[in-house]
C-alpha cells in the first residue's frame, strides 16, 4: 500500500492546482466587471432616482443585450455607445469574448434553478441580419437574434413573451403589453433570481414585524432572523452600514441600511462601482443578529429615456449606425426592455443544517432591516454586480 502514497499526494496536488486556476480571472475578464460594475451603478442611480417605489433590475443582463448591439454597429454609433457603456479604451473587436469568458465564470456557478436570464436582440423583418452577427449573440451573449413582425404588434408582444417565459422558467410572465407598428430594433432583457442563502435564516424563527416605509407607513412583514458571524462594515461618509449575506453558487447580497436619520436617496446617489468595491474591501466579520424583511419583487423597465441620460443617444438616431447587424445601414434602436424579478426567503442551500441560530456567551448586537435598504447581488470572485434593488416597501410584489 505504500507505494501508493505519493501518487495520491500528486493526484491531491493537481486537483488544488485546478481548483486554485479555475478561481483566477483574466485581467481582461476584471476590467471589463468593473468597467461593467461603473455602468451598473450609473443605470441604477438613474431608475432609482425616477421613482420612490421598490427598485429591481439585472444590470448584468441589461449589459448582455447592449454589448451584442454594440457588437452591431460601427462608427461613431459605436464610439457613443462604448463611451455611454463607460467602457472607453476596450477594443470592440474583442468585448464579445471577454465578456463569454466572464459570463462563463458566473453562470458556470449558477448552473442550478435560482439564476436565470435572456437576452434578445430583436430587428424588424425589413431589415437583414446575417447568420455571423445571429451566431455571435448566441454564443457569446447567451441570447437570441431573430426579426419580427412589428407591423403586426399582437403577433409580435406573443412571440416576446413566450420567449421570456422561456427563459425564465414561467417566472416571468409579461415583458411588454403594446409594441409600435413602426418599430425598427427592439432589444429584451429579463432576468430572475430566487435567493439561496447559505444557512444564515431559519423559517421557524420568522414572525411578523413593523417595517416603518417612511415617517407616516408602517406595514406588518414577516421578518426572518438569523444570528451568527457575520461580514459588516460601516460607511461614515453616507452613514450607512453594510452586511453581506453569503450565498450559494459563488454570490453573496450586500444590504445597505442608511442611519435612522438619513435619507436612503442620499446614499443611492453616491452608489458607484468604485464605492461598492470598496464596501467588499472593508467587511469584518463580527457576531451578529440579523433581522431581515421576507420579499419579492418584481419590476418593468422601457430604459431609452433613462439610457439618454447616460449619453447613449445616437444608437436611437436616424443615423444610427448598425451595419454590422447584417445590413447596409441598419435600424435604429427603438427601445430596451427589461424585466426582472426575485425572491428572498429563508431557503438554503444547505439541507443539512438549520442555521438560524448561534449560542453566544453574551448577547450580540442586533442589526434590523426595518426601514427602506439597498440590496446588491454580485459574484464573489468576478465582483461583478449581478443584480441591484431598492425595497421601500417589501409588502408590495409589483
Amino acid at each position: 500500500m505504500t507505494p501508493s502514497a505519493p501518487l495520491s499526494l500528486v493526484g491531491l496536488l493537481i486537483i488544488l492546482l485546478s481548483l486554485a486556476s479555475s478561481q483566477t480571472i483574466d485581467a481582461s475578464v476584471k476590467d471589463l466587471s468593473n468597467k461593467n460594475a461603473d455602468f451598473a451603478a450609473r443605470l441604477y442611480r438613474a431608475v432609482a432616482s425616477r421613482t420612490d417605489d421598490n427598485v429591481f433590475l439585472s444590470p448584468f443582463t441589461v449589459s448582455a443585450g447592449l454589448l451584442a448591439l454594440l457588437s452591431a454597429t460601427n462608427g461613431p454609433t459605436q464610439d457613443q455607445l462604448l463611451q455611454g457603456l463607460t467602457l472607453t479604451g476596450l477594443d470592440p473587436q474583442t468585448i464579445p469574448d471577454v465578456f463569454q469568458n466572464l459570463r462563463n465564470n458566473i453562470l458556470q456557478e449558477n448552473a442550478g434553478f435560482n439564476f436565470q436570464q435572456g437576452v434578445a436582440v430583436l430587428p424588424a423583418q425589413s431589415f437583414s441580419v446575417s447568420s455571423s452577427y445571429m451566431n455571435l449573440v448566441q454564443n457569446k451573449f447567451r441570447g437570441n437574434a431573430q426579426s419580427l413582425a412589428y407591423t403586426t404588434p399582437s403577433e409580435a408582444i406573443d412571440t416576446i413573451n413566450r420567449w421570456v417565459e422561456e427563459k425564465t422558467g414561467n417566472r416571468i410572465q409579461e415583458l411588454v403589453s403594446k409594441l409600435d407598428p413602426q418599430t425598427q430594433l427592439l432589444i429584451a432583457t429579463a432576468a430572475s433570481y430566487q435567493t439561496q442563502f447559505s444557512t444564515t435564516f431559519n423559517s421557524s424563527t420568522t414572525q411578523d414585524e413593523r417595517f416603518f416605509v417612511d415617517k407616516y407607513h408602517v406595514v406588518m412583514v414577516p421578518m426572518m432572523f438569523g444570528s451568527g458571524k457575520y461580514f459588516l462594515a460601516y460607511d461614515r461618509s453616507v452613514k450607512a452600514g453594510v452586511l453581506k449575506l453569503p450565498m450559494v453558487n459563488g454570490a453573496a447580497m450586500l444590504v445597505v441600511l442608511p442611519d435612522e436619520d438619513v435619507d436612503i436617496t442620499s446614499v443611492e446617489e453616491e452608489v458607484t462601482g468604485e464605492k461598492v468595491r470598496g464596501w467588499i474591501q472593508q467587511l469584518k466579520k463580527t457576531n451578529l443578529e440579523v433581522q431581515l424583511p421576507r420579499f419579492k419583487l418584481q419590476q418593468t423597465y422601457s430604459l431609452k429615456d433613462i439610457l439618454q441620460t447616460l449619453d447613449i443617444t445616437q444608437v436611437f438616431e436616424d443615423d444610427a449606425d448598425t451595419s454590422n447587424m447584417g445590413g447596409a445601414k441598419g435600424p435604429k434602436l427603438t427601445q430596451v426592455y427589461h424585466k426582472a424579478m426575485i425572491s428572498v426567503d429563508e431557503q438554503s442551500g444547505d439541507a443539512t443544517t438549520g442555521g438560524g441560530a448561534t449560542e453566544f456567551r453574551s448577547l450580540p448586537p442586533r442589526l434590523t432591516f426595518n426601514r427602506p435598504f439597498i440590496f446588491i447581488i454580485y459574484h464573489e470572485t468576478t465582483n461583478s454586480l449581478m443584480f441591484m434593488g431598492r425595497v421601500n416597501d417589501p409588502s408590495k410584489f409589483q
